[in-house]
């Protein structure tokens, strides 16, 4: 699978709010699919396709302990996701640091233009 398509993948998993959800618990423990499914309103077979997407795209690893499956979280994948996001806010900061800069390089102007060439020459002699 590339790059694009596991982002693709992972981010398609995360938009659902029940995922998210799932993740966050995971995120401070294990727990078994009954666990999980006990914190929701919905069905456990409901419950169990999500954990299914979840662990297709690698998001959670399983284990077979007994008759329980127990679900751990495994944020690697999320990775190249926030390397990706990240990309497009650095290119965002860049864009408003140039904005900024744009805007006092025509402010300057403006101001030099208003004083007029004597006092703009003064200022350079002095």
């Amino acid at each position: 699978m590339g790059y694009a398509s596991w982002v693709d993948e992972v981010a398609v998993a995360i938009a659902d709010p029940v995922r998210r959800h799932i993740l966050t618990m995971l995120r401070a423990e294990p727990l078994s699919a009954g666990d999980i499914a006990q914190r929701f309103t919905i069905s456990r077979p409901a419950i169990s396709r999500h954990l299914r997407v979840l662990r297709d795209c690698g998001l959670v690893r399983d284990e077979l302990v007994g008759r329980r499956r127990i679900y751990r979280l495994d944020p690697g994948p999320l990775a190249p996701l926030l390397d990706w996001l990240t990309g497009l806010t650095t290119v965002d900061r860049w864009g408003r640091h140039l904005d900024a800069l744009e805007t006092e390089v025509y402010r300057t102007r403006r101001e030099r233009r208003s004083r007029g060439p004597a006092e703009h020459r003064r200022e350079h002699t002095a």
